[in-house]
């Protein structure tokens, strides 16, 4: 299933590089950002410690679009870190985020698609000071997405609706596994979900060299509480400054029922809560 799952996202660019010079129904573009702060202190009175940290950000999208045929691809990847002068280096972000929507249009701006979506993250995670027990690795989770549905299309907004929806979390490591982690049964390895998804994508210049990009995926199960609705709601802010620097302004919210999450308090069992994350930074673009 991994090697058809990746021979299908690979395609894009495969075809890609293919028809290039032959035609233009693809439409590509890309980005390459890293963002990095430091400080260096030395006999500094007023006290502190010295770090740096950094965001390294891919973005890129391949359409392709040929009389009532479209394919959308997204593939979006963010990791970051920090380093404090007392400690090793830790893991601060971590994100991959890849996205296939194929339509055949119905009539204006409206498609008949089938989604496929897939998100883990590159590296383990850990709770902080604790280093021995990662809490998290790739495909640990892992999530797969598969939709039918209706897509409502424009050069700047999408509205992807499936009634029909298949949710698969991936808990590949077995000591996750064992503990029945980010809601799969203990010592199983998989979780399926049947339900509808919506995702909405919305990008538009909202001021001379600001660009708004914000995207949310919903999904509710039909079979368990289908009230309580998965969340993940990304928002960016770009700013650009010149060809090669810009600030960006990026934050995810995630609300998902069957991950539990620890608070302060341990004598209480852990529980589903809201998961933010919030990061600015300004450094270098390039884009392909």
């Amino acid at each position: 299933m991994k090697k058809l799952l990746i021979l299908f996202l690979l395609i894009p660019a495969f075809a890609f590089a293919q028809e290039e010079k032959k035609d233009t129904l693809w439409t590509t573009s890309g980005s390459t950002t890293l963002n990095f702060s430091q400080v260096s202190l030395s006999n500094w009175a007023a006290g502190g410690k010295s770090s740096m940290s950094g965001v390294f950000m891919v973005n890129y999208a391949a359409n392709y679009k040929k009389d009532k045929l479209s394919w959308d691809n997204t593939f979006d990847f963010r990791y970051g870190f920090l380093k404090e002068e007392d400690q090793d280096l830790r893991k601060s972000d971590d994100m991959i985020d890849i996205s296939s929507k194929l339509g055949i249009e119905a009539k204006k701006n409206w498609y008949y698609s089938a989604l496929l979506g897939f998100k883990s993250q590159f590296a383990a995670g850990y709770d902080y000071p604790d280093t021995d027990n990662p809490i998290s690795k790739f495909m640990a989770p892992g999530y797969l997405n598969l939709g039918l549905g209706m897509d409502y299309k424009t050069d700047e907004f999408s509205l992807m609706m499936a009634p029909v929806s298949g949710k698969f979390t991936f808990v590949t490591d077995n000591d996750l596994s064992d503990e029945g982690a980010f809601g799969v049964e203990e010592g199983n390895k998989l979780r399926a979900e049947l339900g509808a998804t919506v995702k909405a994508q919305f990008k538009k210049d909202i001021w001379e060299n600001v660009t708004l990009d914000t995207k949310v995926d919903l999904f509710s199960n039909y079979l368990d509480q289908p009230k309580n609705i998965d969340v993940d709601w990304t928002f960016k802010i770009i700013m650009k400054v010149n060809d090669y620097l810009s600030a960006n302004l990026i934050t995810q919210m995630i609300y998902d029922n069957d991950v539990k999450i620890q608070g302060d308090d341990e004598n209480l069992a852990p529980s589903p809560a809201l998961q933010f994350m919030e990061s600015f930074g300004v450094g270098l673009t390039f884009k392909f």
